[in-house]
């Protein structure tokens, strides 16, 4: 028959029909994306160098969803080394295994695919991907990943005119991988090259910064609407100072979450942090207006280069931006001033999340503490002859056999649980030192920056209350500062320099889940740690169980199969049972129809 002349035609039109089966039949809907990773030379600031793409595109497509859909991302790894793709603050529930992280997952190796397969459940928001390893996000590899309420749920603000997506960070002419030569030599990655917003460079706002001829990126608006703007800081390692030229910014959610709804004139935005921002197009249109992304906390005679400039183009637009840049905030050194900024953001209470249920009605300062966890951060120092960072003292070594994937497989040696729950007086050391948490316990981690630059600290799997924030050395006694009532809900954080930030979660997502540095140069040199969540009453019957198409590395190494070279149909077949069971009954089906 014709329809079964070739296997791989045949298979992709099943593949097809099962996919639209599932799409029609599921409880919730699923949503498919390829991704192929791969380099393509670009000149985002006027010096052509080898970035990561995602589909030939930088930054990469819009991963967009609704609440409680299922994904399913099939990963091409077309670069030179191993990949894994990372979705901070999609919280997995119960499924670590698609966590893209080295303590959850092996890596993907070059030539190779790997399917990521997930629910979107119960979460909404702003959140972006980007891979993993090595310092490749200095690269590249970044894209936007929103989750849109069901339309059951209402938004707590009228329905923007338009949504836009602005990826900003600090960017390097140097490729990762001089990046990684640098620190791996005792080096600091020093100045960055400039800051891009959307994989471009800045507008040349002035001549003797900002060569001629570079990209830039442009939004276009039209006047008296209000649209909606999802502003990540996807960087490497600084935090930037966002702001619209004659425009106020009024921030509505940050990570998931809604917030009271505060009109800011800039806003800070640090690494690996994602803020929506509803802004009004209530200017004249005389000229077109600055959109501006500044390094911040830094030398600003010094750093004045480290800038990124769009247009906010109105549509009735008599001219282009010319003048000076809005200003930044000029509290640089009055540091106790720029922490009122995020002391300010609240959870709004009264608003609808991914559930019907108001977001407030989880009382959490009524809760008791189970334990409590004082991480402390300290400037990169030299163990065992090369630099490295710590928590606690402890730089972490990521194991050869992933965690959880070396518990099932009784894989002996692979890591500790022994991370200490507060610094110790002993000499620094590299390990695989791991949390055990307790499955349901209501856990203060007191996140202490002794370092000299400010971090954002992020928890895979969860969204943690920021409860308290502020300077010097945390004691029993900063508890009394604690917001114990509408503090908001995130899952990436800043800590100032000298200061400290302190956070509740509530453990409830079984599975293994890192706890890091965001700034891609101290996670590199080992600031991170795990925790490992497991029910022990049922025996880890509420975590799911390794994907079909697991992959295996380290001890396990000889019982991977080769997965290389196969199409995506294939290997979203491998990782996904569901489809796979869909597609045997489509099958049966297309025999009967043409036989």
């Amino acid at each position: 028959m014709a329809l079964f002349q070739s296997s791989s035609t045949s298979l992709f039109l099943l593949f097809h029909i099962a996919l639209l089966s599932t799409l029609s039949l599921a409880a919730d809907p699923t949503i498919t994306y390829d991704f192929k990773l791969s380099y393509i030379t670009v000149s985002p600031l006027g010096v052509p160098q080898k970035v990561i793409a995602v589909n030939g595109q930088f930054p990469g497509p819009l991963v967009n969803g609704t609440t409680n859909n299922n994904v399913v991302i099939n990963v091409r790894n077309d670069l030179d080394e191993n990949l894994l793709m990372t979705w901070p603050g999609i919280q997995m529930r119960r499924n670590s295994w698609q966590d893209g992280v080295l303590g959850t997952n092996c890596p993907i190796p070059p030539n190779w695919n790997w399917t990521y397969n997930f629910q979107l459940k119960d979460q909404i928001g702003s959140f972006f991907y980007y891979p993993s390893l090595n310092l490749q996000r200095a690269s590249g590899g970044f894209g936007p990943f929103v989750i849109n309420n069901r339309e059951v749920i209402q938004i707590p603000f009228a329905q923007p005119d338009g949504d836009f997506v602005l990826l900003i960070g600090d960017w390097y002419t140097r490729n990762h991988s001089a990046l990684r030569a640098d620190l791996d030599s005792g080096k600091d990655l020093g100045m960055p090259d400039g800051v891009l917003i959307n994989g471009k460079g800045p507008y040349r706002y002035n001549t003797t910064l900002v060569p001629d001829g570079l990209p830039y990126e442009t939004i276009n608006v039209d006047p008296g609407k209000t649209y909606r703007f999802r502003v990540h800081n996807v960087g490497t390692s600084t935090s930037l100072n966002f702001r619209i030229q004659g425009h106020n910014l009024l921030l509505v959610e940050t990570e998931g979450h809604y917030t009271v709804q505060q009109n800011f004139s800039s806003f800070d935005i640090h690494v690996g942090q994602s803020c929506s921002f509803l802004v009004t197009m209530d200017q004249n249109a005389t000229s077109d207006y600055y959109i501006v992304a500044s390094a911040r906390f830094v030398n600003e005679s010094l750093w004045q280069k480290v800038t990124g400039v769009g247009i906010l183009h109105y549509s009735n637009s008599k001219g282009s931006a010319t003048g000076p840049l809005p200003e930044a905030p000029s509290d640089i050194y009055n540091q106790w001033s720029a922490m009122n900024q995020p002391k300010a953001i609240r959870q709004n209470t009264t608003a609808s999340g991914a559930r019907p249920n108001p977001q407030g009605s989880f009382h959490y300062g009524s809760i008791n503490v189970t334990d409590t966890y004082i991480l402390r951060s300290l400037p990169p120092s030299t163990i065992d002859g090369k630099l490295r960072a710590t928590l606690n003292g402890i730089s972490f070594v990521n194991p050869d056999t992933p965690i959880r994937l070396a518990d099932l497989n009784q894989v002996k040696g692979s890591y500790k649980l022994d991370f200490p729950s507060e610094p110790l007086n002993r000499p620094l050391r590299r390990d695989t030192s791991v949390i055990n948490a307790t499955y349901k316990g209501f856990i203060e981690v007191i996140l202490q920056n002794n370092d000299t630059k400010m971090q954002s600290f992020h928890m895979n799997g969860y969204s943690f209350f920021v409860v308290g924030m502020d300077w010097g050395i945390w004691s029993e006694n900063s508890r009394g500062s604690y917001n114990k009532w509408d503090s908001i809900s995130r899952c990436t954080i800043e800590v100032y320099p000298g200061g400290w930030t302190a956070v509740l979660a509530s453990l409830d997502n079984v599975g293994i889940w890192n706890l890091r540095v965001e700034n891609l140069d101290r996670w590199y040199l080992g600031q991170e740690t795990y925790m490992k969540i497991i029910n022990p009453d049922e025996n880890g019957e509420t975590e799911f169980s390794p994907p079909a198409n697991a992959l295996f590395c380290g001890a396990l190494a000889s019982k991977q199969k080769d997965l290389g070279n196969k199409n995506s149909a294939v290997s979203i077949l491998q990782g996904n049972p569901n489809l796979f069971f869909t597609l045997l009954m489509a099958f049966c089906a297309a025999v009967l129809v043409f036989s």
